[in-house]
């Protein structure tokens, strides 16, 4: 655990995304800010990669703000996530980190409460409580489904921000699971450092950058009284991508990444092997109308996405211990927003993964040739974050 502490914290000093700036126009002012997803996604999934699922509902997040100082930020309120047609929530962290499941329940929804606080010293931007989360990580697609803002908890801990002309960083710890004296699951949490270096100015008509991004996942700790032990698992990816900015009628932006992806157990014994490999490209346009395609190819062996969509990793979800020799995954999808203001926007998507799976051996020894499953995925949102001021104090 001090390791990995100890190596956070020399990365962020030593690599300083775009960070959560205060103004300083909004001195003084009270507001009630809320954040707002309503959405309906169905995941049409074949193979023995994963189980197909829908996910119909909104989340809702409506808290106070108050800023004292120009570099100061206070905000509290609360996240509540409600899925149609549930009634009853476990209590648990919305996001697999253990075998414990709490065995307390919520009524009518899933409900959390929420607090951040947020100074900023330059260019440099401290959070701490709810961190800014989920997709404004900037992570990339194979290590992280952008689908876990419809899902997870909240992220909560310490954030640390730098936004430089040529340099980004947003590095973390989201505490997923606190542990007291004789509790029956583990202590957990991620840390996770994501740095793009731009190796030319990013207005630039051909903008150069290196993106670098890991994710360690630590289970357990000294109060750990349960027989797992100590679990630590690493996600890494680092490569090169290229921006056009075209700023077409068209074609407003194309982006290009190639990306060499690797997992390391560095202790315990959550999966069946200690190392793995892969490699990805993923293309990205954006286009007028508010229009954006994307296109990607991974290949992976013996390799496992921590918090990526099932079709990144090479242990199978639908069956636990099943494992495949290798994964070659296309995708390929569009979407479309429209923006009715700054504030409220819809959007629609749609993506299709045609999944070729290399030999699947299953927990009974038994190994089937490889197979080919084509997996669809569709979903509309409405994205709502009005922000209403109650009082200036001088």
């Amino acid at each position: 655990m001090y390791r990995i502490q100890a190596f956070l914290l020399c990365l962020s000093v030593v690599l300083p995304l775009s960070a959560q700036e205060l103004s300083a126009d909004e001195k003084g002012q009270l507001a009630v800010a809320v954040d707002n997803i309503s959405f309906f996604k169905d995941n049409e999934f074949e193979g023995e990669q994963a189980r197909g699922y829908s996910l119909p509902g909104f989340w809702v997040q409506p808290r106070l703000s108050y800023q004292p100082l120009e570099n100061v930020r206070l905000e509290a309120g609360f996240h509540a996530l409600v899925y149609d047609g549930a009634n009853k929530y476990p209590c648990y962290a919305y996001h697999d980190i253990g075998r414990w499941k709490g065995n307390q329940y919520q009524q009518g929804a899933h409900v959390l409460p929420f607090f951040r606080a947020q100074a900023q010293l330059g260019s440099v931007n401290l959070v701490l409580g709810n961190i800014y989360g989920a997709e404004k990580h900037g992570i990339t697609e194979s290590l992280w489904n952008p689908e876990l803002t419809l899902t997870q908890d909240p992220e909560m801990g310490f954030q640390l921000l730098v936004n430089r002309p040529r340099w980004n960083v947003d590095a973390w710890i989201n505490w997923q699971s606190y542990i007291f004296e004789e509790d029956t699951h583990q202590e957990a949490f991620t840390i996770g450092v994501v740095q793009r270096f731009s190796l030319n100015a990013p207005h630039s008509p051909l903008h150069w950058f290196v993106p670098v991004e890991i994710l360690i996942q630590h289970r357990g700790g000294e109060q750990d009284a349960t027989p797992m032990g100590v679990q630590t698992i690493t996600n890494g990816a680092a490569g090169l991508g290229v921006g056009w900015n075209a700023a077409g009628r068209v074609l407003h932006s194309l982006t290009a990444e190639a990306l060499a992806l690797g997992c390391w157990q560095q202790s315990g014994h959550l999966w069946p092997f200690n190392a793995g490999l892969a490699g990805a490209v993923q293309v990205d346009a954006q286009l007028a109308g508010g229009f954006h395609l994307f296109g990607g190819l991974f290949y992976g062996r013996d390799f496992v996405s921590l918090y990526g969509a099932p079709f990144y990793s090479t242990l199978s979800q639908k069956e636990p211990g099943a494992r495949f020799s290798y994964l070659l995954t296309p995708r390929i999808g569009g979407e479309w927003k429209y923006s009715f203001s700054e504030d409220y926007v819809l959007g629609i998507k749609a993506e299709v993964y045609p999944l070729r799976a290399g030999a699947l051996t299953r927990p009974d020894g038994r190994v089937e040739s490889a197979t080919f499953a084509n997996n669809f995925s569709f979903g509309i949102f409405l994205r709502c974050a009005p922000r209403f001021l109650l009082k200036v104090f001088d």
